[in-house]
């Protein structure tokens, strides 16, 4: 067999790659299943405590919350499926044949580490496409008590701003910047603290510096009257990013929308760290399966026969859990601002990389 080059062997590697990827996408079936069994005995019966909701609303449920689970199942999956992969492999003596071949511990890995980057490929395009709209609509619905759902898909919903002393609801929000349309609009009219007056519109615009709302009525809390307004102007001075970007659900936009949702609150001068380091997580997020062959390669090599094979194995699922336990820890240290949003999404990624490349060059090179 020759060792001039990445791959020393086509077969070899096919052999490999197919092996993993049949073992990752079993366990991952299998653990989704599991997973969405036991959320359906926590939520079914809310779903079905709202009048009108059945077998259809189920279905509708386990659809969106079906892509939320297998986002969170796959990197698991593919930690234990390599090293199901690589332990099958071991005790059959097939790496000990590659190895005397003269493949060292890095190409021997390469076939399960091209597999895993088409992984992650495949994984940041589901959680892009499928999982934030997904998780987005599940969100809405959820605020709703699981009844209709009147809220278009990527609308804002039951957002509050402060206008002086005064308080503004706005039940739906469409659009952007100056094109926003506002919803069932509430203006709580206040004095010195006190509650004075309640206008309410169906609808609202931008207006100069302002929002037009119309119609409108206003309640009197004094006189208890309720007198027509016709078209008013409310809120000058609020400014449209108040409106749309009151409140950021990371994990409800795709990369595109979450990066151009960070442009629109930098220019208003808002905080962004939060929702930067989200932002890079959607990227090292899909790309910790390239990580999972490298940690879990300790279960690889080793004489089988030895005894240890087990304790090799419970290493690598050890330092796959660890890291996604850092992942975990460090994003939370970013949405608190003590990480800058770079270093709480790569650093967990970058540290793992090195351990992993020691353990192996340790072990086998």
């Amino acid at each position: 067999m020759s060792t001039v080059g990445f791959f020393p062997s086509r077969t070899v590697a096919f052999y490999m790659a197919r092996l993993f990827l049949v073992r990752t996408f079993a366990i991952l079936g299998g653990l989704v299943l599991v997973l969405l069994a036991l959320n359906l005995l926590s939520e079914s019966g809310n779903i079905l405590a709202q009048p009108g909701n059945g077998d259809a609303q189920v279905w509708r449920y386990v659809s969106l919350r079906g892509p939320e689970l297998i986002a969170f199942g796959l990197p698991y999956s593919v930690l234990l499926g390599t090293i199901l992969t690589l332990i099958t492999m071991n005790q059959n003596s097939e790496i000990i044949a590659l190895k005397a071949s003269g493949m060292s511990a890095h190409q021997v890995l390469a076939p399960l580490l091209v597999a895993s980057l088409g992984v992650a490929v495949l994984s940041f395009a589901f959680n892009d496409r499928v999982v934030s709209r997904a998780t987005a609509t599940l969100t809405q619905w959820n605020k709703v008590d699981y009844g209709p759902l009147p809220i278009d898909r990527g609308d804002r919903s039951n957002v509050w701003v402060r206008d002086g002393d005064d308080l503004i609801e706005v039940g739906q929000i469409r659009g952007r910047g100056n094109a926003a349309l506002l919803g069932a609009v509430t203006v709580y009219d206040r004095a010195g603290g006190s509650l004075v007056g309640i206008i309410r519109a169906d609808r609202g615009r931008r207006d100069g510096d302002g929002w037009r709302i119309e119609p409108a009525t206003r309640f009197d809390v004094a006189k208890g009257t309720l007198t027509p307004l016709g078209s008013v102007v409310i809120g000058r001075g609020v400014r449209p990013d108040q409106f749309t970007l009151a409140s950021v659900d990371a994990d409800g936009l795709s990369f595109g929308a979450l990066k151009a949702a960070i442009d629109d609150l930098s220019e208003s001068g808002r905080p962004t760290a939060a929702l930067e380091g989200a932002l890079w997580h959607k990227l090292s997020s899909p790309l910790s399966s390239v990580l999972m062959p490298l940690l879990g390669a300790v279960a690889a090599f080793g004489i089988a026969r030895s005894g240890k094979l087990f304790i090799r194995a419970v290493i690598g699922m050890a330092l796959g859990f660890l890291y996604f336990v850092a992942d975990n820890f460090a994003l939370a240290m970013g949405s608190l601002g003590a990480y800058p949003p770079f270093l709480a999404a790569w650093a967990p990624f970058l540290l793992f990389l090195l351990i992993g490349e020691a353990v192996l060059f340790r072990t086998e090179e």
